[in-house]
């Protein structure tokens, strides 16, 4: 049985992960920040699905910020695997608190790395960089595209995907990037943008609230589902030598696409609901992010089978029911059509 640690197990992305690696019979182990609030929400149906099984998921308190801590917790699992996904991970957010940005997206891959080197060298290393460490760079963006970064967020993650290339390279390490464009589900955080809109839906239809405040419009993004990138993640480790994939759709909308898409689709009109506030707008913007995905294609076997329209409906659909409210449904059809045989659950 494969051992495997993903750091960030409580996000998006390493919920979905956590459940892809138990459905192919790894025993996984997550890092979790101890506070004074549980943070377990996106994962806590695994256990409850687990509960007539043998568990196979295990939660070890730590924090990328503390390198003992870290260096205790791999040197006692000696893992064969570790997801690195954990970050301070809002864009806007990178702007307010840069320093601290700095020392847990970027220093923290550091540290998880130089744990990695002392205690195993055998293990196989993913990091989660981003699609923002092109920045300013013309689209679509590749492998070879340059990085311009536009934030603190970047800015970090940069140093996190060098420092990966160098451990690679220095220590005959197993370390790999994958350079992920944005990718949305209905496990992604409040706060970043898409959920925002399909969130704000929900409660609109709820006569909850009214209005929905939003900054920039104009950007645009490549967006896929979370839960087919994490399996492009599993897939980069299995190749036989390390190296590093852009991956995403090859399609870019505008965050007022999304919006107008979602609106549409829940019977809502975006000019009685949306207001612009100038809160939201980041002091340098990322205008274009396009994926250029052929070197996944080809080498990993992966193409996202969720389109833009689907993943809307997706979206759309799980907050309304979040809500108390009956879904549209044609995200449901959507996922049962492209996804009989779902690994995931609880959504």
């Amino acid at each position: 049985m494969k051992t495997a640690l993903i750091t960030g197990i409580t996000g998006q992305d390493g919920s979905y992960l956590a459940e892809l690696l138990l459905s192919k019979g790894y025993e996984v182990h997550g890092i979790i920040r101890r506070a004074s609030t549980f943070n377990t929400g996106r994962i806590d149906h695994i256990y409850t699905d687990l509960h007539d099984a043998e568990t196979k998921l295990f939660l070890h308190y730590g924090d990328l910020s503390d390198s003992e801590q870290i260096n205790n917790i791999m040197y006692n699992l000696k893992p064969d695997e570790v997801y690195h996904l954990g970050a301070q991970s809002h864009v806007r957010v990178s702007f307010d608190t840069p320093e601290y940005t700095g020392n847990v997206t970027g220093l923290g891959t550091a540290r998880i790395l130089e744990a990695v080197r002392r205690s195993n060298n055998n293990v196989r290393f993913y990091q989660a960089s981003s699609s923002e460490l092109f920045g300013s760079s013309a689209p679509p963006q590749s492998e070879t595209t340059p990085f311009q970064p536009r934030s603190p967020y970047a800015c970090a993650k940069l140093y996190a995907y060098w420092m990966t290339r160098n451990y690679r390279d220095g220590y005959n390490i197993f370390a790999s990037n994958g350079i992920l464009f944005n990718h949305e589900s209905p496990r992604r955080g409040g706060t970043f943008v898409t959920r925002k809109i399909t969130r704000a839906i929900a409660r609109i239809r709820a006569k909850k609230e009214e209005f929905l405040y939003l900054g920039n419009l104009e950007a645009r993004r490549d967006w896929g589902f979370s839960p087919e990138y994490v399996e492009a993640m599993w897939r980069i480790l299995q190749q036989d030598r390390a190296d590093d994939f852009v991956m995403g759709t090859g399609t870019s909308y505008s965050v007022q696409d999304f919006l107008d898409e979602s609106f549409a689709y829940a019977g809502l009109k975006v000019e009685e609901h949306v207001k612009i506030d100038p809160r939201y707008f980041r002091p340098t913007e990322v205008e274009s992010l396009i994926a250029d995905p052929t070197k996944a294609k080809k080498e990993l076997n992966w193409a996202p089978k969720i389109t833009f329209t689907d993943l809307v409906r997706i979206m759309v659909d799980a907050d309304m029911r979040a809500a108390g409210l009956e879904p549209i449904g044609e995200g449901d059809a959507i996922l049962a059509e492209k996804f009989p045989n779902r690994w995931w659950r609880g959504d």
